[in-house]
């Protein structure tokens, strides 16, 4: 199996938080953190991200896919630090249900 760098999750996922943190106007992940909605803003974007992603893999178009399951990984993330989750918890479980 090859290793493949997924240090990008890790940097983004900083890049959230710190947004979280420090807050900027111009920032869309800010709009998504601080929605008067709260985490219903967000939990709106990851179903419709799914959606998009589930209709990406229906229409067999590869570049579709790769680009909405990205927005889909993107807004889960987003998720996670809205509700304090780490990537570490997430890797955690995962390894729990490898066998």
């Amino acid at each position: 199996m090859t290793e493949t760098d997924l240090s990008i999750l890790t940097e983004l996922y900083d890049i959230i938080k710190d947004r979280k943190e420090n807050p900027s106007e111009d920032s869309y992940v800010c709009s998504l953190l601080n929605h008067r909605k709260g985490i219903d803003k967000i939990l709106e974007k990851v179903g419709e991200e799914s959606i998009e992603t589930i209709l990406a893999v229906k229409s067999e178009n590869k570049e579709e896919m790769i680009y909405e399951s990205s927005d889909l990984l993107f807004h889960l993330m987003v998720m996670f630090v809205a509700k304090g989750i780490s990537l570490e918890e997430i890797a955690t479980e995962l390894k729990k249900r490898r066998k």
